[in-house]
């Protein structure tokens, strides 16, 4: 049995993920199998996983297209190690990703979760890193999620390794969900399983890839049910004002899409006192001054400057 099933969902994703793929397989830690979930591809990623020849890779295939969280929850019911990796068919690990991850499983067997934190690929091939609001040593548990990502993400799914445990005590991701499903994934992990963190740098994110679904509007999407959560921990304020950050965040968005009801529904249930002045200014603020100043944080952002209300 592998010690890791690293799995990649794959929706029309050509262009990168022989890179991906190759990516594992250059690990120094080499004790894996891959698991590509083909979830009906228009392009021709299949074929590009079919070029790349290594024994350790399955590749399962949906007769329909199912989404994001079916496609990881094939992955898992597939996967034969006790560790699964995800990896976005559109980023890569650096050669140390799994050896740090097996370094935290080692080193923290009170963890379940297990993460190191990433680069960002823009457009034009510019790299940033953010700043994190909090320190940790070279690696450590993290002290409470909730609290400490209120800000930029300290990891992204393609950072993030789970012992199979944590599935079979609260379930995989919910299929229902379209948008945002690592938010009701990461509320329920995370109010039950500690996560050991390494700030060292094994993950390239690429922003702006084909068709990446956070750039784009809500229309039509399903959220997390975050009233759910609210009430399943009435006694949580770091889960309270982590809710409120991701209602803020969707707000946003509807705003920028000129979605008034869905605005108003998502602004009316957050604290405002759960947010700083700056995001609570950005909420009242005309539309197209919000689109405006959008445009200019994106087009900073290709520079490698970064500017956020956090």
């Amino acid at each position: 049995m592998p010690r890791f099933s690293v799995i990649i969902p794959l929706y029309n994703k050509e262009n990168f993920i022989k890179k991906t793929i190759e990516s594992v397989l250059s690990q120094e830690y080499q004790d894996f199998e891959i698991i590509v979930v083909h979830d009906c591809s228009t392009d021709g990623s299949l074929d590009k996983v079919k070029e790349v020849l290594d024994k350790r890779i399955s590749i399962v295939e949906h007769l329909n297209n199912k989404g994001l969280s079916a496609s990881r929850n094939t992955g898992i019911a597939n996967a034969q190690a006790d560790f699964i990796a995800f990896l976005d068919a559109d980023d890569t690990w650096k050669p140390n990703y799994l050896v740090t991850i097996n370094q935290l499983i080692e080193s923290y067997p009170e963890a379940h979760l297990y993460a190191t934190t990433y680069e960002v690929l823009l457009r034009h091939g510019k790299i940033i890193q953010y700043p994190f609001h909090f320190n940790f040593d070279e690696t450590g548990i993290v002290d409470n999620f909730f609290e400490r990502n209120l800000h930029q993400s300290f990891y992204y799914p393609s950072c993030l390794c789970v012992n199979k445990a944590v599935f079979a005590k609260i379930g995989t991701y919910n299929e229902a969900i379209t948008f945002s499903e690592d938010v009701d994934f990461n509320i329920r992990a995370h109010s039950q399983f500690r996560m050991a963190f390494s700030n060292t740098v094994c993950v390239q994110y690429l922003q702006d890839s084909e068709n990446q679904i956070t750039q784009g509007s809500l229309h039509g999407k399903v959220l997390p049910n975050y009233n759910y959560y609210e009430q399943s921990f009435p006694e949580r304020k770091d889960i309270k004002r982590y809710l409120d950050f991701q209602r803020y965040t969707k707000a946003k968005k509807y705003k920028l899409s000129n979605d008034t009801v869905g605005f108003e529904k998502m602004r009316k249930e957050i604290d405002s006192k759960n947010l700083n002045w700056k995001q609570n200014l950005l909420l009242r603020l005309p539309n197209r001054v919000l689109q405006i100043i959008t445009k200019i944080k994106y087009w900073l952002q290709q520079q490698g400057i970064n500017l956020t209300t956090y």
